[in-house]
C-alpha cells in the first residue's frame, strides 16, 4: 500500500503538494530495490531542475541511481539529515528521509503524475 496524500512518477519518485512548493523522495518500491542507501548526493539549493532529468544520485550497497526532477522548478531545499544518515532513505522514506523540496515552475505540470492508485497499478504490472 502506497502513502494515498502523494503523487507518484515512473521513476519511482514520490511528490508531497505543499501550496507552491512540493516535497520529492523516492517510494518504498525503490529504497527496496536499491537495498542500504550509503550516500546520497542532494541537489543544491537554487538548482534548476528539469522535468525527467536528474536532480541528484543516490548510492546503495547494489547500485548508484538518479532521481529525477517530477517537473521544471528549483530546489528550495535539500534534507541534510539524509546526508549525514543515508539510513533515512530506507526506514523512513515518505517521512524523514526526503530528498529535497523544490518551487515548481507551473504547479499544475504536477497533475500529469500518478495518483495513489494508478502508482500501484503501475507497480502491479511492472513485475
Amino acid at each position: 500500500m502506497v502513502p494515498q496524500d502523494l503523487l507518484y512518477t515512473e521513476q519511482h519518485e514520490w511528490v508531497r503538494r505543499e501550496g507552491d512548493k512540493a516535497t520529492v523522495g523516492i517510494t518504498d518500491f525503490a529504497q527496496n530495490a536499491l537495498g542500504d542507501i550509503t550516500f546520497v548526493d542532494l541537489p543544491a539549493a537554487g538548482k534548476e531542475l528539469t522535468q525527467g532529468k536528474e536532480a541528484c544520485a543516490i548510492e546503495s550497497c547494489k547500485a548508484a541511481a538518479s532521481v529525477y526532477a517530477p517537473t521544471d522548478g528549483k530546489v528550495t531545499a535539500a534534507n541534510d539529515a539524509v546526508a549525514d544518515d543515508p539510513a533515512l532513505v530506507n526506514s523512513d522514506c515518505y517521512g524523514q528521509g526526503w530528498i529535497y523540496q523544490m518551487e515548481p515552475n507551473d504547479a499544475s505540470n504536477l497533475d500529469a503524475l500518478m495518483t495513489p492508485q494508478q502508482y500501484e497499478e503501475f507497480l502491479a504490472t511492472a513485475g
